[in-house]
């Protein structure tokens, strides 16, 4: 028991000192290894990383040192290690059980991604109010009214909500998330939501980010 807290306490560690963008590359890293151990690679270089994602070797050496991983000069990195150290770290190999509100064409997309499990994320309930939803299963996952949401967190105990309302209630949709027990919201809406200090909030806009593709296209004409 003694190890394992440990264990925990150096991951909390880890997390409290670790820069935002280097946290962001870390999934890259990890998606790339973990192609080339389908490929029959037991070895990595940050220099054989560096050449296929657009990150230095040196940038990448130094983000892995983060997460208490070096390589071996002239040898690399053990691949099986490196996925073991950065799944775990990244959160991947725990589930993590959320809810979603909004079941609308991207919530309903969400519902039905059964790929994010494979990233840590238990997506149990879908919550709305348009009558012709609720009641539906989509992926099996059930889509339940969301005036319901209290009752029914009592017994999912969601921690996270993924939130997919239009962007004129978000906030409303956001802050009766937090009353029933949601700690973290992954915000999809256009809005920026506020939240309390000890809520956790990632913000994903897909219509910002295709404001700076289209924004750079015009350029490039």
């Amino acid at each position: 028991m003694q190890i394992k807290t440990d264990l925990l306490m150096n991951r909390d560690n880890y997390h409290s000192r670790i820069p935002e963008p280097a946290l962001r590359r870390l999934p890259w890293y990890l998606s790339y290894v973990k192609l080339l151990k389908k490929q029959g690679y037991s070895k990595v270089s940050s220099t054989q990383i560096a050449k296929k994602i657009n990150v230095s070797a040196t940038q990448i050496a130094k983000d892995l040192s983060y997460v208490n991983v070096s390589g071996k000069t002239r040898v690399g990195y053990d691949i099986d290690r490196l996925i073991e150290v950065l799944d775990d770290f990244l959160g991947f190999k725990r589930m993590h059980t959320a809810v979603l509100f909004g079941v609308g064409s991207l919530g309903a997309a969400l519902l039905s991604d059964s790929g994010l499990e494979q990233y840590g994320l238990k997506i149990r309930a879908g919550f709305d109010v348009d009558a012709s939803i609720v009641g539906q299963k989509i992926n099996n996952i059930p889509v339940f009214h969301s005036d319901e949401f209290v009752l029914r967190n009592k017994k999912i105990e969601a921690q996270i909500g993924v939130l997919t309302v239009p962007p004129d209630i978000a906030q409303e949709v956001a802050d009766f998330m937090i009353e029933g027990g949601i700690e973290a919201i992954w915000n999809f809406t256009p809005f920026r939501i506020r939240v309390p200090e000890h809520i956790v909030l990632q913000n994903t806009s897909l219509y910002a980010h295709l404001a700076v593709m289209f924004n750079r296209l015009v350029k490039e004409e």
